[in-house]
């Protein structure tokens, strides 16, 4: 798997073949359905997650709603979707053990699988997110 750093923040792992939003959400439309995360950027920026709150499956998600909720001894925070959809699966393991998140954003630590609306979603490439992660 091939990865880009980022500039900013050189230790940060962007791999190339995920699709990243600008709210630092990343998603692989490889597969299908697509699965989404929060980027290990976000995830350093949230802290140690306690607390994963999830849609329920076959709910429909549109781009620019914020279906999911996760807690940090620092912060509450909203993951805004970057792409609409239908919810197919949950990862309830993240909800057990949120720091599954912390230790591998973009492996065990995947958030929800969607079915897409749109083939086509605008998102950015590995190397323009890791140009804006900061």
């Amino acid at each position: 798997m091939s990865e880009t750093t980022s500039n900013n923040a050189p230790n940060l792992s962007v791999p190339e073949h995920l699709y990243y939003s600008d709210d630092h959400v990343w998603i692989d439309t490889s597969v299908s359905p697509a699965v989404l995360g929060i980027t290990e950027y976000a995830a350093e920026q949230l802290g140690d997650l306690v607390f994963v709150d999830l849609p329920d499956v076959d709910a429909q998600v549109q781009a620019g709603d914020e279906p999911v909720e996760l807690e940090s001894a620092k912060a509450i925070s909203t993951m805004v979707m970057p792409v609409s959809g239908t919810v197919r699966y949950v990862n309830n393991d993240v909800v057990d053990d949120p720091e599954i998140i912390n230790n591998d954003p973009y492996g065990e630590g995947w958030i929800l699988k969607i079915e897409l609306d749109e083939d086509e979603p605008e998102l950015l490439s590995a190397e323009s997110y890791a140009a804006i992660a900061k």
